[in-house]
């Protein structure tokens, strides 16, 4: 997916990549030399960074992911580009490109080696990983810029975001947690129907608002996936119920969805 859009969406289009694929793209240009060779090459200090920093895992998998992308860099190049349309190419090409790549990184690969120089300096420095990544590919898209044009380099920002948001979702994919906040006065009836048909249990709270006085706050965490369940649960057991529902960037602590088993036997139990 990822070699699918850049041969046939971006390079056509001289719109950049980040990181090492990105430079090698330049290179490309300058040179006509392959970017699958290029991307290989220039690969190889990072994959040894790698290997001493992460170890024999990684680089293997580093190595896996490289040459595949490589050969299926080579396997596209031939075909003719999907678009002429540069706006077009920056959108499909940026959602493509994020989902091969968000893909790779899910499954523990990789497939540029930006990402090991930017994880080293964020932990000598005070800055992100992200931010470490996004200043290097802003140097690049300078670079583009100056030798294709400033539109081109405006282009690549576009598509970096996109390709950015789009590994984001998934990498995370629909189990991305969401922590959920309801009010109400039907908090047994509300906790019981979450547990009977997400499996998921509620922290029960205390509470007294200023006008409608004691209310019962239940505090629980689901995924994306589950939130139109709940949403009908609350529905039908308390229509004055005031719900909140927050993202969740990282869980500590153990947090699992109950089993059915474990189900079946609380139920037998209460019976």
């Amino acid at each position: 997916m990822a070699a699918f859009a850049l041969e046939e969406f971006l390079i056509p289009s001289t719109i950049l990549d980040g990181g090492v694929t990105g430079v090698s793209m330049i290179l490309n240009k300058l040179s006509g030399i392959s970017v699958s060779i290029f991307i290989i090459v220039l690969n190889i200090p990072f994959l040894i960074i790698g290997f001493k920093q992460i170890g024999v895992r990684f680089l293997i998998r580093g190595i896996y992911g490289m040459a595949l992308f490589s050969v299926m860099l080579e396997v596209f190049s031939g075909m003719g580009n999907v678009t002429e349309v540069e706006l077009l190419a920056v959108v499909f090409g940026g959602l493509i490109l994020g989902a091969g790549v968000g893909l790779v990184l899910k499954s523990g690969g990789c497939l540029d080696g930006t990402e090991i120089v930017a994880l080293l300096v964020s932990k000598k420095t005070s800055f992100s990983t992200g931010q470490v990544i996004l200043f290097i590919n802003i140097v690049i898209y300078g670079a583009a810029g100056l030798l294709f044009g400033w539109d081109r380099a405006l282009y690549s920002l576009l598509t970096y975001f996109i390709t950015f948001k789009v590994i984001d979702v998934v990498e995370e994919g629909m189990e991305r947690a969401k922590a959920v906040m309801i009010i109400t006065d039907e908090g047994q009836s509300i906790s019981d129907n979450l547990y009977k048909r997400l499996g998921r249990t509620c922290t029960l709270l205390e509470g007294e608002g200023l006008v409608s006085g004691k209310k019962v706050v239940l505090y629980c965490v689901i995924t994306r996936v589950e939130l139109s369940e709940l949403k009908s649960i609350v529905r039908e057991s308390d229509t004055s119920a005031f719900v909140t529902v927050t993202d969740v960037s990282e869980i500590i602590g153990n947090h699992i969805k109950r089993r059915d088993e474990d189900l079946v036997s609380k139920m037998d139990t209460n019976v």
